[in-house]
């Protein structure tokens, strides 16, 4: 079996559309896919160029807790990430490139922690998996996308016995769950706080 290394972004769960929004600002500009609609928990529409399991008809997730996105995403160039497309594309006006399909599932009111939606973002590949580890670059894009969207937190899933945490609270950070910060998964989670999110102004 391959390897399914995935990013996961936590906001609040009112901030899902708001994410979505940015999110559609990474799709590449040239891509064409017809424009899909999703129709929100709670009735809000967002407009995003990707699929929904490879097809574009309106999505309904006013009865639904998950939305599944097949997404395309821009990112900076770095060396991991000129080893991973090898000079296949060239790089936008921005500098970037895009490295195939990542899967997106948002859970928006998960059992565990259900005042805060999540956001998984995995890997089409082994080697994306392996890109998702090394590249800086990508990293960056994930963090920003969580601070852009009010986000509490977002780790890295390498589909071991310990998550890397990559930003907690509003800041950058290099930590692991567990670790000696945060014994298990619920004492991370009791470390999120809204009032530190741009969301809850």
């Amino acid at each position: 079996m391959g390897l399914d290394y995935s990013y996961q972004i936590f906001v609040p769960a009112q901030n899902v559309t708001r994410v979505l929004h940015e999110l559609t600002e990474l799709a590449p500009p040239t891509r064409r896919v017809p424009p899909l609609t999703v129709t929100m928990p709670g009735g809000d529409r967002v407009v995003v160029p990707f699929t929904s399991r490879f097809k574009s008809e309106p999505v309904d997730c006013t009865t639904s807790g998950s939305l599944e996105l097949d997404t395309s995403i821009m990112f900076g160039v770095d060396e991991a990430v000129r080893e991973f497309y090898d000079g296949d594309a060239e790089p936008d006006e921005l500098g970037r490139v895009q490295i195939g399909y990542i899967y997106l599932t948002v859970r928006f009111a998960p059992e565990r922690h259900p005042r805060f939606a999540s956001l998984d973002f995995m890997a089409a590949t082994s080697g994306m998996s392996r890109l998702f580890e090394r590249s800086a670059s990508v990293r960056t894009v994930f963090t920003d996308l969580t601070a852009a969207g009010g986000g509490v937190c977002c780790l890295l899933d390498t589909e071991s016995d310990t998550f890397r945490i990559c930003w907690l609270n509003g800041q950058p950070v290099q930590d692991t769950v567990p670790g000696p910060r945060f014994a298990d998964y619920r004492a991370l989670v009791e470390s999120w706080s809204e009032r530190r999110s741009p969301s809850a102004t």
